[in-house]
């Protein structure tokens, strides 16, 4: 794929020319865009193959007579591609509004479903807050018992401690394949055999890995797995939940029965159409190898930050066990949301989106044993298709530049 691949979306403002002090143009361009992590743009493709469905197509998929039939037949096609991206057969993909809200399903279901008098969950402290607040709400409202495991310094669990929180109570272990600020890949493998032996359920949260790395739901281990439409470019608002055969969920939503029984109501069949083209991209994008290209450059800004920057740059999280796409570093005597600020070019984050809009350190870099200071000098570059040299080039240039003046 080539830089010039498919022109990036971008708002219609960002072409128009601004006013400066004196009244003459002033055009802004397009902001280097490195916050494929928060959220992705859509890809045209994916953009084309939903539209039939808000137009021509816009029969109910439950509908017997001739106009739920494309659409019925396109909810099919779609669960079948979002499988194939994780392994999984179709029947065991159940679509859902969100992330968050296939995160919802699959802790709340397995708790509710278990039956304990006090069932006991699982989870590790740099989750994404979907996984972290509803665990808290299944202590709140239901009585559940909840474990919050540490991590190392490249913030992976041990293995070891999942195993010696494990109790005969333990219903669910949650534990997300990739961070989503630090790119820090989990032992999912090694973590669900432990679960598994103990009697315990599995649910990984791969909002962040799914289309970047190869994933597979039966050599991983999982019984449940959390897909995310708008961080492998579809729009938002369209997620699923790969629930293996067996395993039983209280709903999320109540009603007619759509979605194996799990989430009732109409299900929207464009959006549904738009994740499953977003996974048919993803795959072909992994069988073509075009995660190399983008671990190459993520790889590029790495190294001309450090050298442009010497003895100032540090890595925060594995340098090898990552995302392809992904870099967190801290500079030394700066603070992330200045640097950011001097740098209207880029566009980027200082970690999660959930908590941009603040300045406190992140609870990720913090849960990891970074000191303050450097979980506050934090950036959050996180590269995607539309990634190019020249906007590596650009962004490192320009973060040098604000860097040396601090």
């Amino acid at each position: 794929m080539t830089d010039a691949h498919l022109s990036p979306p971008g708002p219609a403002q960002w072409e128009s020319p601004q006013r400066g002090s004196a009244g003459e143009p002033v055009s802004l361009g397009h902001p280097v865009y490195l916050d494929y992590n928060a959220t992705t743009p859509v890809d045209p493709r994916v953009a084309e193959a939903m539209l039939p469905y808000l137009t021509d197509f816009f029969g109910n998929p439950s509908s017997s007579h001739s106009y739920g039939t494309e659409p019925r037949r396109a909810l099919a096609e779609a669960r079948a591609q979002v499988a194939a991206l994780i392994g999984a057969p179709p029947t065991e993909v159940v679509f859902t509004s969100s992330g968050s809200e296939a995160d919802l399903l699959a802790l709340r279901g397995a708790v509710l479903a278990s039956g304990r008098t006090r069932p006991h969950a699982i989870t590790q402290v740099t989750e994404h807050p979907a996984v972290l607040e509803t665990a808290r709400a299944l202590e709140r409202l239901h009585g559940a018992r909840v474990t919050v495991l540490p991590v190392d310094g490249d913030g992976l669990v041990d293995p070891a401690a999942l195993a010696a929180a494990l109790t005969e109570d333990t219903v669910l272990v949650s534990v997300m394949a990739a961070n989503n600020e630090t790119g820090a890949l989990q032992p999912i493998a090694d973590l669900s055999a432990l679960a598994h032996a103990h009697g315990a359920l599995f649910h990984c949260d791969a909002a962040q890995a799914a289309g970047k790395i190869p994933l597979d739901v039966r050599a991983l281990g999982v019984d449940l797995l959390t897909v995310v439409g708008h961080k492998m470019y579809a729009p938002k608002a369209t997620a699923a939940l790969y629930v293996r055969e067996g395993v039983l969920l209280e709903p999320v939503v109540y009603g007619g029965g759509q979605e194996r029984g799990l989430r009732a109501g109409t299900e929207n069949v464009a959006l549904a159409v738009a994740l499953g083209a977003a996974a048919r991209l993803a795959a072909e994008d992994l069988a073509d190898g075009r995660m190399r290209r983008l671990a190459a450059l993520r790889d590029t800004l790495h190294r001309r930050l450090t050298e442009g920057l010497p003895g100032r740059v540090r890595l925060n999280g594995p340098a090898g066990d990552r995302l392809p796409n992904t870099l967190n570093v801290s500079i030394d005597g700066a603070l992330g949301h200045e640097l950011l600020a001097a740098c209207p070019e880029i566009a980027a984050s200082t970690g999660s989106a959930c908590h941009s809009g603040t300045h406190e350190p992140s609870p990720v870099l913090t849960a990891m044993g970074l000191p303050a200071e450097r979980a506050l000098g934090a950036l959050r570059l996180s590269l995607g298709r539309w990634s190019g040299e020249k906007d590596i080039a650009t962004a490192a240039a320009v973060l040098i530049r604000a860097a040396a003046m601090r």
